[in-house]
Parts: structure tokens; C-alpha cells; sequence
């Protein structure tokens, strides 16, 4: 005996509906709070999602959130003593949403088994119950459709099922006209869709499942950073208050009563830019420029290049900021604890109880300490090209650049010393004296006993007068793969002049292209290491302008970069004058 249409279809059907995992209802989903984020400059965060859970008919945790980690950092956990944590699958599942009816097809479909009165165009009313929508199951679609190994959600139809006294009408929805309700109604429709979803799989030791769980996860992901700023207020006899704030930028996710670690420094994620196959998808939020690593406060506030990381009592030597890139304040809520925790090479600042929503800015007040510093005034004079090559090249560029260099200008700075028991870290800096703003400068990364320079202003009552002469030719003083070269000795001084009422100390470093030979009294003399030179100084490398002429191949063999340093110390009114010599060698 064959089988009947109608048995193959059940028998599908009931195949089917083995495979395909019946909708879960909204209510069984659970958003995980955020229990605490580490947060690092980069716009990295280290997030940990913990609390007790709903658990559904199946005993498990069901989570609408699905995070987008680096590669390798997830990490679900259970910390229910009666659960175990067998797998966590990340997929697309069917879920029951309850929303508000909009559509006058939404309302009926919303009051199956209502009285109605309907009326259809201009015909005469009458009175019927509302049956239903013709629909296809998603376990009929799933049975009846070609395999393809997706699931599919309910396929309804415009056809309305009515139950009439005459019997059981059916009736295109875009027929009605109007719908008459003559008892109570709903206003709520339920519907099935997809959505990714986290399934933490629990195995509860053969016993019946609770009705909640405690379980969290860990993961590293881009969209939290927080943004450094510090204020210094001078007194003007040696003491300074130095305050540090952070501005938060969330675009991540919602925070409620979380813990914030703010980090000093910024670790290595080697995958960084992988996404963890956990997130179904390689496709990331895009993120506000903040976060970007090509923009410029990514390379102004990191930490993480060593040239920014200052000896104990060395000089640092300031960069131009490229512009700082400050939020507007939202709340300042919570509180700071006093102390920082030491982990390891970073420093760590605690916030406790933040709430801050997806999208959110907040400027948090995080430490104050009480520094010393110093007015100090220097004088660094960069190098410049020959002039046997300058004369080959002429043109606006090279006119500035002489003009720069020959008019060298004295700063006013201060020398911040850390005695506190935290490192001062990459931020913007403002200064201010007696409550008037002074400048803004770039703060450097200082390890406890350190200091960093910050530039006032330039000093226009110390005057500088700069020399520059020839004072020999030596021809055929060199030869190299057989040619002959010349010897050019140069007797160079500078000289200081403070104009202003009250003596001071000027630090002066002086560069040269080609070998310094010997300075006066006082005065050091020394050839640097353009490859291994570790000082801080930023300029002694290869300048902007080095591009703009053709150096000979020869060049490096016989011409290295001096350097001169003295300090000179000038009552109000008084000149000093240092001298030094130096040569360099052309054919």
C-alpha cells in the first residue's frame, strides 16, 4: 500500500521538527552586566561580564550579546557550584519577540479567538471570530523546502481565517476595511526572527536545573580607551600641583556600577587585529577616529615607543603636540580610589561604581600629588646642511630653513621631578600660575624619581648671538676610493645675553654636521650615534629638510653630527660667550 501525500507530509514534518530547535522566548534571553573593565590607551579593554543568569527549559544560559574579541582572549566561565560549564556555541537561533501591534494585519494576528465585527469595502458588516492567518511553520519550511542547512522562520500568508454562523470564511487581509472589536483585545503581536545568540551549555550533574546560574566571560576587544589630561598649578617657588584627569569614551558596550582599571601603558596583543571565530563574523563596528591607530592621538597619547620613557634625573626633550582630542564631560560620579595598584611594567588606576552608557563620555578626576619643579631656560641650536650643497639647491624652503637656524631662541621651561609613588604618563598638559594659564604642553611618560621638561614660552629677554666662520681649507686632507677631498675647519661661539631682572641658568646643546673637535671651558664635546644615541633627543636624527638635497654617497664616511652642551649662568645684565670648533670634509 503506497503512503498518502498527507502521510509523507507528517512523516517530513515530524523528521524535521527532530532537527530544528524550537524558538526561545525573549524572556529567556539575558543581557550579562559588566562587572569589570581594564582599560588601556590604545583603545583596547580587557571586559568581564559576570551575574546570575536565567536558565532555560534545557538548562541553559542563553546571552543576546555577542562580543567581537581578539583572537584567543574569550574565556566563559561558570561559577554555579552545581553547574558545569560543558561549551558555549555562538549561532543563529529563532526567538519569540513580543512587540506592540502597528498594522492593522499585526492587530488581528494579535487576537486570535476575538469577537469582530468586519467589514469588507461597501458590502454589509457582519459579525465573526477571528480564527487565524494561514501560515507555513518554520518546521514545515525547514521539512518541505530543499535542503540548503539554514533554518527558516514562519511563512504567513494574507489569507484570514474567519468563523462565521454561516461557517468559516476565508478573507484576503486587504479586503477588511474595518475591524470591530466588541469584547477585550490585544495589542501585543508575537514573532519569530533571528538573532546571534551565546549558548553557555551547563551539565547540572544529572539533577534538574535551577532556575538561574551564576556564569561569566573575559575577553579583550577594541571600544573602550581612555584619554589621559593633566592640570599643573604653579606657586612660583618650587611646588606644584599636578592633577590628572581621564576622559572615558564607551563605544562598546552599556556599563552599570562596573569597575574601570585605567592603565598606564599599553601591553602587546599580538593578534590584535584577528577576530576570534567566536563572533561569527570578521566584520567590526566601526569605531569613532579615537580609536583608529593611524590617528594622531594615537601616536601623541601612546606609550608604548620607547624614545618617550625617560632615565631617572635625565633631561627629556619636549615633542610638538600634533593636538590633543579631549570629549565633553558627562558626569563625574564616581570617586577614585587614592592608591594605584603596581602590575608588573604598567600602573593601574581604579574607578569603582561607573555607569556609562554605549556612546557616553565622562571626565573622571583620577590622583593629585604635590611635585617639585624648577624654572629652567634652554637653548638647543639644530645643524644644518654644508654650505657647499646649499648652494646647489635654491629655493623657499632652503631660505626658511637658514632663517630658522640663525636665529635660534632660548625657552622658558619647567623641570618637573616625580618624587610621588606613580609614574606621570603621555598627556596633554595644561599650566597655569595663580589661576592664569601659562601654556599647554606634552607631558612624557616619567617613572617614579624622574623628570620631564614643559615649555612656558620663549625667552625673549635672553638674547643669542650666533658665529659661524671659516677658519681653514685644507686641500687633498682625505682621499677615499681614490679621490682627493678637502678638510673644512669652522670656529664657531654663541653668545647669551639675559636682559631680563633676575639671574638665570641656560642648558645649551649645539649641533653640528660633520666632527666637533674641542669647546672651551666647561663645555662638553662629543660625537653622537645617530643609530644608538638613546637620549631623548628627538631632532638629532635625520631632519625633514635632509630630503630636499642630493648627498653625495661619501658623505657619511668622513661626516658623523657633534654635539656641544654647556650651561651658562647669568646675572641680570651679564653676557657669556663659549666657543668650540668643528669640521667636516668635501671634494
Amino acid at each position: 500500500m503506497k503512503p498518502t501525500r498527507l502521510a509523507v507530509l507528517i512523516l517530513l514534518l515530524a523528521c524535521g521538527a527532530g532537527h530544528a530547535e524550537p524558538a526561545a522566548p525573549l524572556g529567556a534571553l539575558a543581557k550579562m552586566p559588566v562587572k569589570e573593565v581594564t582599560v588601556f590607551k590604545d583603545g583596547h579593554a580587557y571586559v568581564v561580564h559576570q551575574g546570575t543568569m536565567p536558565v532555560d527549559s534545557s538548562g541553559n544560559v542563553l546571552l543576546d550579546l555577542l562580543p567581537t574579541p581578539v583572537l584567543g582572549t574569550f574565556w566563559p566561565y561558570s561559577l554555579d557550584k552545581k553547574a558545569t560549564l560543558q561549551s558555549v556555541t555562538a549561532g543563529r537561533r529563532r526567538v519569540k519577540v513580543e512587540r506592540t501591534a502597528m498594522t492593522l494585519r499585526e492587530l488581528i494576528e494579535a487576537n486570535a479567538g476575538a469577537e469582530v465585527i468586519v467589514t469588507e469595502g461597501t458590502k454589509p458588516s457582519y459579525q465573526a471570530t477571528i480564527v487565524r492567518f494561514l501560515t507555513r511553520s518554520a518546521e514545515e519550511l525547514d521539512a518541505t523546502l530543499p535542503p540548503t542547512g539554514v533554518e527558516h522562520v514562519p511563512m504567513k500568508g494574507n489569507i484570514l481565517l474567519l468563523k462565521t454562523i454561516e461557517g468559516t470564511r476565508a478573507v484576503p487581509v486587504e479586503q477588511l476595511t474595518d475591524v470591530k472589536f466588541v469584547g477585550k483585545y490585544d495589542t501585543k503581536v508575537s514573532d519569530e526572527e533571528f538573532r546571534n545568540l551565546l549558548t553557555m551549555k551547563l551539565d547540572w550533574g544529572g539533577q534538574p536545573p535551577a532556575n538561574t546560574a551564576e556564569v561569566g566571560m573575559a575577553y579583550v576587544q577594541k571600544g573602550i580607551r581612555w584619554i589621559p589630561g593633566y592640570r599643573i598649578e604653579l606657586d612660583a617657588k618650587g611646588k606644584a600641583v599636578v592633577k590628572l584627569q581621564a576622559t572615558l569614551l564607551n563605544e562598546l558596550t552599556d556599563l552599570k556600577d562596573a569597575t574601570i582599571n585605567l592603565v598606564v601603558g599599553v601591553p602587546s596583543f599580538y593578534f590584535k587585529d584577528t577576530t576570534d571565530p567566536i563572533a561569527l563574523s570578521q566584520a567590526v563596528a566601526q569605531l569613532s577616529t579615537y580609536f583608529q591607530t593611524d590617528a594622531s592621538t594615537q601616536f601623541a597619547l601612546s606609550n608604548s615607543m620607547m624614545t618617550q620613557v625617560a632615565r631617572g634625573g635625565e633631561v627629556r626633550k619636549s615633542r610638538t603636540p600634533p593636538g590633543g582630542g579631549g570629549a565633553a564631560p558627562v558626569d563625574l560620579g564616581p570617586e577614585i580610589e587614592a592608591k594605584g595598584n603596581q602590575s608588573e611594567d604598567l600602573f593601574v588606576f581604579t574607578v569603582k561604581n561607573v555607569t556609562l552608557a554605549k556612546g557616553q563620555r565622562m571626565v573622571l578626576p583620577v590622583s593629585q600629588h604635590n611635585l617639585e619643579y624648577k624654572d629652567i631656560y634652554t637653548l638647543d641650536v639644530p645643524y644644518a646642511p654644508p654650505l657647499e650643497l646649499r648652494r646647489q639647491v635654491n629655493n623657499p624652503q632652503t631660505a626658511e630653513l637658514l632663517k630658522l637656524m640663525n636665529a635660534p631662541k632660548v625657552l622658558h621651561k619647567i623641570r618637573l621631578m616625580n618624587g610621588g609613588q606613580q609614574p606621570l604618563t603621555t598627556a596633554p598638559a595644561l599650566i597655569l600660575r595663580d589661576g592664569k594659564v601659562l601654556s599647554q604642553g606634552m607631558m612624557t611618560y616619567v617613572s617614579k624619581n624622574g623628570s620631564v621638561d614643559l615649555t612656558l614660552t620663549t625667552a625673549v629677554d635672553v638674547r643669542v648671538k650666533k658665529n659661524d666662520k671659516e677658519s681653514k681649507r685644507t686641500p687633498n686632507a682625505a682621499t677615499f676610493n681614490g679621490d682627493a677631498f678637502w678638510r673644512i675647519d669652522i670656529a664657531s661661539s654663541i653668545e647669551l645675553t639675559n636682559q631680563s631682572g633676575k639671574p638665570i641658568e641656560v642648558e645649551v646643546t649645539r649641533y653640528v654636521l660633520g666632527n666637533v673637535d674641542k669647546a672651551g671651558e666647561g663645555a662638553k664635546a662629543e660625537m653622537v650615534n645617530l643609530l644608538e644615541d638613546d637620549d631623548g633627543t628627538h631632532h638629532i636624527g635625520r631632519p625633514d629638510w635632509w630630503s630636499y638635497y642630493p648627498w653625495p654617497v661619501w658623505w657619511g664616511h668622513f661626516n658623523g653630527v657633534g654635539r656641544v652642551t654647556w650651561t651658562a649662568k647669568l646675572t641680570p645684565g651679564q653676557s657669556a660667550e663659549q666657543a668650540y670648533s668643528w669640521h667636516y670634509y668635501w671634494r
